[in-house]
């Protein structure tokens, strides 16, 4: 039986390895994927005991919910899954545009409700900020929904630290989630701080760098999909990170984890974070995640780690 960790100061309680859905019915993320293994993965995940599944609107688009709330409907137990998604994005024409305003949240709570088949959300974050509209009246709307029991919790995605205050003006934010990995670390000067001070939980996306900190990579690797566009994929930056993932593995050697499980672990340490949330496109990838939860780090290893990347 895996120990579940609390989610901040939500009723949540999860497994402290979740999944990252984006490759589920992800197609505007990633080339090829098949929707039937996308399945796989979220019934591998939820057979080996992961409990949480992070998905979003703008996966696929909608494609992600739709093959989760199929995955659902089969199992026929709701009750010991978490679902995780967002919304943000609305389709303007040939546009993309982002919009808070409460009355659109609404739907796109309502949205979500129906592509997953279920009659709550356990987590729902605004996915990303828009420019217009007052952070508090839009989570004062996903509070509105908290109350009647369709979202058990409220999260917000990608604020800056102003935009995360104003949103928590009356502490209604339960959860954050932004980008934080070894080679990306400046949630740690305000973020994680503050998350910290008011209960939040963190959940960091990115966490494996887009596979850089699993150590698959060498200097010759070629990248075709979204992580062509990456800077930290872009020449002298990326030897550099090389060089730092090589120092890594000779802490990593000594385990008989992978690099990726001893990554994930070592983000579990920092105060804040309860939970990852490590994406996957084979089912084989997940019972690797699982590992992490058997990674022993010292104090002297959780803190050579952090000079490494310092």
């Amino acid at each position: 039986m895996t120990k579940k960790v609390q989610i901040g100061k939500t009723d949540l309680y999860a497994n402290p390895i979740g999944f990252g859905a984006n490759a589920v019915g992800g197609h505007n993320l990633y080339p090829n994927l098949d929707e039937e293994v996308g399945k796989d993965l979220v019934r591998t995940a939820l057979d080996k005991g992961i409990t949480l599944l992070d998905t979003a609107f703008i996966y696929g688009p909608k494609r992600s919910e739709e093959l989760i709330g199929e995955v659902l409907q089969e199992r026929g137990n709701r009750s010991d899954v978490i679902i995780a998604t967002k919304g943000a994005h609305k389709f303007v024409g040939d546009d993309t545009v982002l919009d808070n305003s409460p009355s659109f949240l609404k739907q796109c709570v309502e949205d979500s409700l129906q592509r997953l088949q279920t009659d709550y959300i356990d987590l729902f974050y605004i996915h990303f900020p828009d420019e217009d509209t007052p952070k508090d009246e839009a989570v004062g709307a996903l509070k509105e929904l908290k109350d009647q029991g369709k979202i058990r919790s409220i999260g917000v995605s990608n604020f800056s630290l102003e935009q995360l205050k104003e949103a928590n003006k009356d502490g209604y934010v339960d959860v954050y989630q932004g980008e934080y990995n070894l080679f990306q670390r400046d949630a740690e000067k305000e973020l994680l701080p503050y998350a910290a001070e008011n209960g939040i939980s963190f959940v960091p996306y990115f966490p494996l760098a887009a596979g850089l900190l699993a150590g698959k990579y060498d200097k010759n690797t070629k990248f075709n999909d979204l992580r062509a566009d990456m800077p930290l994929f872009q020449g002298e930056k990326f030897q550099e990170s090389l060089a730092k993932v090589e120092k890594l593995r000779e802490i990593v050697d000594k385990k008989p984890q992978d690099m990726a499980n001893v990554v994930l672990a070592w983000y579990l340490t920092r105060d804040a974070i309860d939970l990852v949330i490590p994406g996957a496109k084979k089912p084989a990838q997940i019972e690797s995640n699982l590992q992490t939860l058997n990674v022993e780090l010292s104090s002297q290893e959780i803190k050579a780690i952090d000079e490494i990347f310092s």
